[in-house]
């Protein structure tokens, strides 16, 4: 293969890249927007087996100096309820970074190893073994790869009929407050407030940074979000928030200029067709759980380190891709289906807000078990060197 055309430059983008480069591949990453991403997005948690396949690519180093690590995680319920949550023993901390800061990482490394990446391309259609881009220019592929997210136009080309993303009613927003929490910084507070869920941590650096899930009417494209005046955002969250300990002290004392909307959260459902000819999908294009998960990018990582790995052991292309699913379907989904539970209580209605206070403390005593849930989701490392073998 001399010509991998990897369609879109966010996360599993250059990741893709970077793998194919470490098994012999070259690759070319097209990015629909004209720049890349600085200053963009809010944060994300990566787990331990996100940064173990970092780590086969060489950029965990450098997304562990911009991140903060989390080694302690609390769930606070109508102000009133502090719980401590477990954590499955020895698997390492999260590491929460801004998106930003995680995009820069990998394009700075996939540009110091030689990976081309071309801004202002955006995929408009495939003929043949040719990709069109809405500018009129044209890349032939051996192997292209649906990199391009939630809204993945290399998903409708795989399968017209395909599902698209489903939206979970709530709108992402973060901001950074002078507001000092009383928690050390490696501790993250999950807290469900009387409108709203939100979580929180304290900064390293000072202040500390929040982000909200919060419940709306309608689903908004990033655009149309950010046309909204922030002055208006505010208002909303302190109307939805301003009750809520530490919740309110959080919001009013954010300065306007540091909240950010990151639009609609959505989650993918199980995409029927992951391939088909010489077209595959990676990431959030063929599986973006719900952010209840804490692997949305972990996964993506992943799945890009296992295809490369496919594709550079497998010779024939459909069979490659098809091993490349077996691998991946079924750790995706049950991740999934875990955080679809998860995000039902993000928007409780009135009397389970009532009962959340009395059912989560048996929920974490019985069915809660991070040894048994989160932990070998945690644990799972991805064997670089281990030969792929093919379906038969």
């Amino acid at each position: 293969m001399k010509n991998v055309a990897i369609i879109g430059g966010g996360i599993a983008g250059p990741v893709t890249a970077l793998a194919l480069r470490k098994a012999g591949m070259d690759a070319t990453v097209y990015e629909a927007y004209p720049t890349g991403a600085d200053g963009a997005g809010g944060s994300l948690a990566l787990a331990p087996n996100g940064m173990a396949a970092l780590e086969i690519v060489g950029v965990a180093g450098a997304v562990r100096a911009a991140a903060q690590p989390s080694t302690r995680s609390v769930m606070t319920l109508a102000n009133r309820t502090r719980l401590e949550l477990p954590s499955p023993a020895g698997v390492g901390p999260l590491h929460t970074v801004r998106r930003a800061d995680l995009y820069r990482a990998l394009r700075d490394e996939a540009v110091r190893q030689g990976v081309r990446v071309e801004y202002g391309r955006r995929l408009t259609g495939v003929e043949g073994d040719t990709a069109v881009f809405g500018d009129g220019s044209r890349a032939r592929f051996d192997v292209l790869v649906g990199a391009d997210g939630v809204h993945s136009t290399v998903r409708r080309l795989i399968d017209p009929d395909a599902p698209g993303p489903k939206w979970t009613g709530m709108l992402g927003l973060e901001g950074v407050s002078s507001y000092e929490v009383p928690e050390d910084p490696e501790t993250t507070v999950f807290a469900f407030g009387r409108r709203g869920y939100y979580l929180y941590w304290r900064n390293a650096a000072g202040g500390s940074t929040w982000g909200v899930n919060l419940p709306y009417h309608r689903p908004l494209s990033l655009a149309q979000a950010r046309e909204v005046p922030r002055e208006e955002w505010m208002r909303v969250l302190r109307e939805t928030y301003g009750e809520d300990v530490p919740g309110g002290d959080l919001i009013r004392h954010t300065p306007v200029t540091s909240m950010q909307v990151t639009g609609a959260l959505y989650i993918m459902p199980s995409v029927p067709r992951w391939h088909r000819d010489r077209m595959v999908l990676v990431g959030d294009a063929a599986h973006a759980p719900s952010n209840s998960s804490g692997q949305g990018a972990s996964l993506s990582i992943e799945s890009a380190v296992q295809l490369a790995r496919c594709l550079r052991d497998i010779e024939d292309v459909p069979r490659a891709f098809a091993t490349y699913e077996r691998l991946r379907r079924s750790r995706v989904e049950k991740v999934a289906a875990r955080a679809s539970k998860a995000n039902h209580a993000k928007t409780p209605g009135p009397v389970m807000q009532k009962l959340m206070p009395l059912l989560m403390p048996l929920l974490l005593k019985t069915f809660m078990d991070p040894d048994k849930t989160v932990g070998p989701e945690q644990r799972y490392r991805i064997d670089w060197d281990a030969p792929v073998g093919a379906l038969s």
